[in-house]
């Protein structure tokens, strides 16, 4: 673990920070426009979602498959 020595160069109002709790803080104000609306997704970038939907369902998939053959619901 690295000790570090307080920094005498910033005045110690500025040094000290407040944390604020999500739940405690204001709410984001809304975009001036209302809603954005879905953000837009380039051929490549919808190529690679779906590509990793497949390989989820897929591993899933496998997943069940190995947990009922340990159940002995499917033979070996």
């Amino acid at each position: 673990m690295t000790v570090t020595k307080p920094d005498k160069t910033i005045p110690r109002e500025l040094a000290s920070f407040e944390v604020i709790h999500p739940l405690d803080d204001a709410p984001e104000q809304k975009v001036a426009t209302g809603h954005l609306g879905p953000m837009q997704m380039t051929r490549t970038v919808k190529i690679c979602l779906f590509a990793l939907r497949g390989y989820l369902l897929l591993m899933f998939g496998l997943l069940a498959f190995r947990v009922l053959q340990l159940a002995g619901a499917i033979p070996d």
